[in-house]
């Protein structure tokens, strides 16, 4: 009887550890829908800076990771910002294209 209680309790153990999941940090990435190349500059609130550079017209870069919080992401081309709140388990995607403004996509 002890073996099988030692089991029992081992079992829910071992199962609710698997299910515990951590938390990721924001993830982002570039989309050039520009005919040049384009370079991202992404900074946070604390001043962590990330260079996204080269990516070539039609491509997306692979993703980056970032820190939690306000993030400004500017189009170095364009000399145009976006900024937006990176939130944990979370991937974006900056869209550059000809004529607008940098776009942010939600990656789910």
């Amino acid at each position: 009887m002890k073996k099988i209680v030692i089991g029992i309790l081992s079992f829910v153990f071992i199962a609710a550890f698997i299910s515990c999941s951590t938390d990721t940090n924001p993830q982002i990435r570039v989309k050039n829908e520009r005919s040049d190349t384009v370079n991202i500059l992404v900074q946070s609130s604390e001043n962590n800076k990330i260079k996204i550079n080269d990516v070539e017209p039609g491509e997306t870069s692979g993703y980056q990771t970032i820190p939690e919080g306000n993030i400004t992401a500017t189009a170095v081309i364009q000399n145009e910002s976006v900024s937006f709140m990176a939130a944990k388990n979370t991937a974006y995607t900056i869209i550059i294209s000809i004529g607008k403004s940098p776009e942010i996509i939600i990656d789910k």
